[in-house]
């Protein structure tokens, strides 16, 4: 592979686009059986009332609700971690530089699960390329992913969400794999 590198990280405020620009991003790499979840949010009213996990195989669950029954809280939610874990445990991602996983997101309220911290490294580690959204924040190991050599840093902002699948396109074109893309 050279200097190219496999793990594309998009970046920015929430509401910017993020979820939306790896949902696209999935349907356009059906081809290559794409591994991993997005983040939905869960409206009731027109108002956020927490986030459900899908996984790109159709699994899913509500990871945090203002109404859950769980002891840990990210500003008025409530993140179900053991209902993640068990998520997580489901996923099985295969080993293969020709699947790319997303992770959408490396965030606060999935850094308060031990297991997903350890499963983002196994996963940034291992040959599969890697297109994951993670918080525009540095704190624990949002940081530590964002300074990785491997990693490629999109941050995304109003002016250019728009092209911002082009260039993550782009990228993972520098890829054996995906020089057809």
């Amino acid at each position: 592979m050279g200097n190219a590198k496999k793990n594309f990280l998009i970046s920015g405020l929430p509401g910017i686009g993020k979820t939306t620009l790896v949902k696209k991003l999935a349907v356009r790499l059906s081809p290559y059986n794409p591994q991993g979840f997005y983040t939905e949010e869960i409206l009731q009213d027109g108002e956020r009332k927490g986030f459900h996990l899908r996984s790109l195989g159709g699994e899913g669950i509500i990871l945090a609700h203002v109404i859950n029954d769980s002891p840990h809280k990210i500003g008025r939610y409530r993140v179900d971690v053991d209902a993640f874990e068990d998520f997580l445990d489901a996923l099985h991602i295969t080993a293969s530089p020709e699947s790319p996983v997303i992770v959408d997101e490396i965030g606060k309220m999935e850094c308060l699960s031990p297991k997903f911290v350890k499963k983002v490294q196994e996963i940034l580690d291992g040959v599969n390329p890697v297109i994951a959204t993670i918080a525009h924040t540095d704190g624990g190991i949002k940081g530590k992913v964002k300074a990785r050599e491997d990693s490629e840093l999109f941050k995304m902002n109003l002016i250019n969400r728009n092209v911002l699948e082009g260039e993550v396109l782009d990228a993972l074109r520098r890829l054996p794999r995906f020089r057809d893309l």
